[in-house]
This record gives C-alpha cells, structure tokens and sequence, in this order.
C-alpha cells in the first residue's frame, strides 16, 4: 500500500493535517459543479443518450470490466454505442479512434483494453464532449458511455452510474488531498444507478468480477482454467487501483502468490515482469497486459475479469434506457 492509500484507508492521523487543503478542494469543486448547474459554464448536450460510469473516489472500483460488459449489454438490446475516455496519460490533442492495436502510451491502457474487449467504437479526447460528438459523427453511434465522466460536466448526461469499492467503500470518508473521495458521498444520491464491486449496502446494486480462463500473453489461443493452478506458485503483477484484490483472486483460487504491486497506469519495463530464477510464471490483469506485449515470455500469463452485475441492477438499467429511448 503506498503511503498516500495508508492515510486515506488505514486511519492516519496525518489526514487531518491536509484537511485544510481538502477544504480548498470542496470549494473549488463545489463553485464548477455550481457553475455548470446554473449556467456559467455551457454544457453540451448531444443528439443521443450519454451514460456517464464514474466512481467518487481516485482508484479502481471495477469501473472498466463494467463499461465493457454495458457496451456488449447495450448491443444486445439493439443499439450501437460508442466509449469515450480521456484515457489517462495519453497524449491526443483532438479526437484519436482507438482500437486492439493502439499504443497505450498514446492512448491509455485503459482505452485499448476497452476497444480489444468491447468490440465497439472508443475515442480518447482530453475534452470527452468533443470526444463523445466525434462518435456520433464519424462512428454513427446511436448511444455514449462516458468511460470515467461522472465529474466531467461538461458533457451532458442522460443517466448516470456509480461505481463503488465493496470492500475499501470510501476510506477515512474524506474529499482530496486527506481522503480518497473526488466528491461528498452525497454526490451518490443524484446519479441514477450505484453498483458496487463486492457486497452491496441499502440503495447499491452488486457485482461481480467473474475470473475468465488464463491465457498466454505472447500466445492468446494458449489457455488453461484457472481452476488447474490451484497449489501453484505465482509471481503476480498488477499495476492497478487496488492490487491487492488481484492478488486475493488468485489465493482464492487456491494459488500460493508472491505479489509486485504497481501505481495504477503504471509504465512497464522488463525488470518489473520479469520471471524469477526459480522459473514460477508471472500473472498479470489484462489492463496490464496491454502494457507488457513486447516483454511477453512463454511464463507471462493473464487472467481477464468480466462483471456479472445482479440481476437488479440490469432490470433498472433496462428500465431507465425505455425511458430513455422513449423520450
């Protein structure tokens, strides 16, 4: 755990030292919220529904495996959507189409692991609203997700869905810099949906993050059940907002794990996956899998999540879409 997540999670003191920076941080935010919700500052609506995933708090929550199971859901119900994402550390200046082949370091890890999942147009934009109307234009989209734009106001939303940390929830419950909250918990009380990775409270819906079959990074077709590495030892590297839940998933599969824990978006080298002398494999996330193909050995392995929402959380989702669609 860095020592920033120490302070936010593990009940330090030293959060309340920085409370009045995160003063600073609610006023701040609190005036653009403010200016968008009266007026000041324009918001551009498009001509098709926007849903909006996002979370409250810095880290992941589970956000990305969600967007591409609502991209596959949305296109079994008949529409045609599209993903923008700012994608964090990429370097586009206007409107950059992203697909399986795109460099994350141009276009952000997650951005390329939504486009070699979801199987629907993704654009990265540091502006989402330019973004999300180039999909429209040149994509013929006939639906946006706004992957992480819960606070991107700029763009108008039709729906809006909150992805929550079932087992980190909100930490010390404070805003930026002395707590992992990007807005109040109030703020989950106007969107539309809160779905949480991991065991729900009252007014959440769950989800499940579902371990698919492992798979070779430098061969794909190569793959094994999880299930037949039960008893082995594992070298695990995960470069995301919380790896420690990677690295339960695996002990839970019954995998003896040595974990490497990275910043998320984390930039690889060599060094960081290399196998260990005592030839164990290397098991990684897909979101850093996208990273590591020129690395990738005959012991570098991935395992893909998908998120099985409940059941309830789809028949509300379906719900607001028809009252959506119907205008």
């Amino acid at each position: 755990m860095r020592a920033i997540e120490r302070i936010w999670y593990g009940g330090s003191p030293v959060a309340w030292l920085l409370l009045p920076f995160a003063a600073l941080f609610w006023i701040v935010s609190g005036l653009r919220r403010a200016a968008y919700r009266v007026g000041v500052v324009a918001t551009r609506r498009l001509p098709v529904p926007v849903i909006v995933v996002g979370n409250i708090t810095v880290g992941g929550t589970g956000k990305t495996p969600l967007v591409v199971w609502l991209a596959a859901h949305l296109a079994t119900r008949g529409w045609r959507p599209g993903v923008v994402s700012r994608g964090y550390g990429a370097r586009a200046e206007r409107p950059t189409p992203v697909d399986a082949a795109s460099d994350p370091a141009l276009a952000g890890d997650e951005p390329v692991l939504i486009a070699r999942r979801a199987g629907c147009p993704v654009v990265v934009d540091r502006d989402r609203a330019r973004g999300a109307s180039w999909l429209c234009e040149h994509a013929r989209c006939d639906l946006v997700i706004a992957d992480d734009g819960l606070q991107h106001y700029r763009l108008a939303r039709d729906l809006e869905i909150a992805v929550v940390d079932g087992a980190r929830r909100f930490g010390n419950g404070m805003l930026l810099p002395a707590g992992p909250l990007r807005e109040g918990r109030a703020r989950l009380r106007s969107v539309d949906l809160v779905v949480t990775n991991g065991t729900p409270v009252a007014g959440e819906h769950g989800m499940s993050l579902v371990p698919g079959q492992l798979y070779a990074l430098a061969e794909p077709a190569r793959r094994e059940p999880l299930a037949t590495w039960r008893g082995r030892a594992v070298v695990a590297v995960a470069g995301i907002g919380n790896p420690e839940r990677f690295f339960r998933t695996l002990e839970d599969a019954g995998l003896v794990v040595e974990g490497r824990g990275y910043p998320d978006h984390h930039r690889y080298d060599a060094a960081d996956v290399a196998p260990p002398a005592d030839g164990r494999p290397v098991l990684m996330t897909e979101k850093d899998a996208v990273k590591c193909g020129l690395f990738a050995g005959p012991s570098h392995w991935v395992l893909p999540v998908d998120a099985v929402p409940d059941p309830s959380f789809v028949a509300r989702l379906d719900a607001r879409l028809a009252e959506i669609s119907h205008g």
